[in-house]
């Protein structure tokens, strides 16, 4: 763990930042109890960016990671969104409601984001990681100059050697059982979907970085078959998503305890981009549907839609309800005690 060596962490244990899911108490929690916590800012604006991670540092004096998404800016499209939104006007009819009338990116790119770049560079948090691609080198020297470490997450040998050219500190090998969405740096490219054990070793035995395992990985034995890999820690995010600190909603927390944890499905109908997901109303319609998914994050503002006013008459099926393939292997119980849990099952 010698990367990690400056962050005093008891546990080679990482709480995935989770969009709509993790909060600083989350991350305080996980922090408390010897892990690396973690914030989710890459759907949040500065001045909301700010505000948790000066929630964060009320609640902990130990480091976090915070996360931002790193996307190519999506490419307008008026005649596909309008293609996309009458393909979706029968399941906002269902509760009496229309699709929005035009679609927007709901947030930018951290790559095209000054003022963001601006706040981290102020509030220079020890560790900040990077999702769907990587920041060019201006910002990467930027971070690296106040001392931040680097985190990117790679699906394949090809992304995690552009992360080592442009000085990336450490990998997160992100498998295909990953719940939430793919890390992939071009969403339309080929993906060989490996698996977590198959890139983690792919990666440790063919870069020169440090590897930190993600995907599937629910419990001690799961931590402790990644380190036996070569891994320096593990990544969890669908392990805590039950935790009373998660963000989760009822209806998610009630699909990931129950029968439709069994079942998780990679769509892009939800938000533009492969994402794996309960299987839920949202996926199955998005098996049906034929058109064209509009470009990441602006097929999402009509997703976020349908959910809103699903969720206005009852219905929680519509939710970006994102797990990993262990999800049926979910535990309720605060964040510090799973953290604490997992240890001691590490342990035996």
């Amino acid at each position: 763990m010698d990367v990690l060596a400056g962050l005093t962490l008891d546990l080679p244990i990482l709480q995935a930042p989770m969009a709509g899911v993790s909060t600083p108490a989350m991350a305080a929690a996980v922090n408390a109890a010897g892990g690396l916590g973690a914030i989710a800012l890459g759907a949040s604006d500065p001045s909301a960016a700010a505000r948790m991670i000066a929630e964060t540092r009320e609640r902990t004096d130990r480091p976090f990671n915070v996360n931002l998404f790193v996307h190519a800016p999506p490419k307008p499209d008026p005649a596909r969104e309008a293609a996309w939104c009458a393909a979706l006007r029968p399941a906002f009819a269902a509760f009496d409601a229309e699709p929005p009338h035009g679609l927007r990116a709901i947030y930018p790119s951290f790559a095209q984001d000054d003022a963001m770049l601006a706040l981290l560079v102020a509030a220079k948090p020890a560790v900040v990681s990077f999702h769907f691609g990587l920041p060019d080198a201006a910002r990467i020297a930027a971070l690296k100059m106040v001392g931040c470490l680097l985190l990117a997450s790679v699906t394949s040998l090809a992304e995690a050697q552009a992360a080592e050219r442009v000085g990336i500190d450490a990998l997160v090998a992100q498998g295909y059982e990953a719940g939430g969405h793919r890390g992939v740096f071009d969403p339309d490219a080929a993906d060989d979907r490996l698996g977590t054990l198959a890139l983690t070793r792919l990666l440790i035995l063919r870069t020169r970085l440090p590897v930190i395992a993600a995907g599937g990985i629910m419990d001690g034995a799961g931590v402790s078959a990644a380190l036996a890999l070569g891994a320096v820690a593990a990544q969890l995010g669908t392990a805590f998503i039950a935790c009373p600190e998660s963000a989760a909603d009822e209806s998610y927390r009630e699909a990931l305890m129950g029968e439709g944890a069994a079942h998780t499905v990679m769509t892009r109908a939800i938000s533009g981009r492969p994402a794996r997901c309960l299987s839920n109303r949202f996926t199955a319609l998005g098996e049906t549907l034929t058109e064209a998914v509009p470009e990441y994050p602006i097929a999402y503002d009509a997703g976020k839609a349908l959910n809103a006013v699903a969720k206005a008459r009852g219905d929680g099926g519509y939710g970006a309800q994102w797990a990993g393939q262990g999800a049926r292997l979910a535990r309720v119980m605060p964040a510090a005690a799973l953290v604490r849990t997992i240890a001691a099952e590490m342990r035996g």
